[in-house]
């Protein structure tokens, strides 16, 4: 009897280090419980360079992700849906553009607050846009001395 009794204590006490554990992995990576995150749209001519999980970032600090990608088939351009928290306030003359941590490093989207005093809502897009800039297309220019 004191053995099963001693079996079902570190059982306990096994599921709740568990439970702890992915507690704090969920609220690190920004899927927490009371997290309340405000999906955005924007569209680019070029989204190469992002996929879904991508970093949304302000000022450098990761504030969301990319949750979708797809096709505009009347544009023809990539709408990308990002979420950001609820209590960021993004005002509607904000930028988005798809930055790059470096030469070899991974590419993800920078919100540029804008100064206006409306703030956006859930689902609203944001209209001004960059897309990623190709590195290579721009060298293999440059070695040609080519302006297209």
């Amino acid at each position: 009897m004191a053995n099963s009794a001693a079996e079902a204590i570190i059982g306990a006490v096994v599921l709740v280090t568990a439970a702890g554990f992915a507690l704090y992995a969920g609220q690190t990576s920004g899927h927490g419980l009371g997290s309340a995150d405000m999906p955005l749209t924007a569209k680019f001519r070029d989204a190469n360079g992002i996929s879904v999980g991508t970093d949304v970032r302000v000022a450098g600090i990761k504030v969301g992700t990319v949750t979708g990608l797809t096709l505009d088939p009347q544009t023809y351009q990539a709408s990308a849906t990002f979420t950001v928290p609820n209590d960021l306030g993004v005002p509607d003359d904000s930028d988005v553009k798809i930055a790059s941590e470096g030469l070899l490093g991974g590419n993800f989207l920078e919100i540029q607050p804008g100064a206006s005093e409306v703030l956006l809502a859930s689902g609203d897009e944001i209209l001004n846009t960059q897309g990623s800039i190709d590195l290579l297309n721009l060298l293999m220019r440059f070695g040609t001395g080519s302006s297209q």
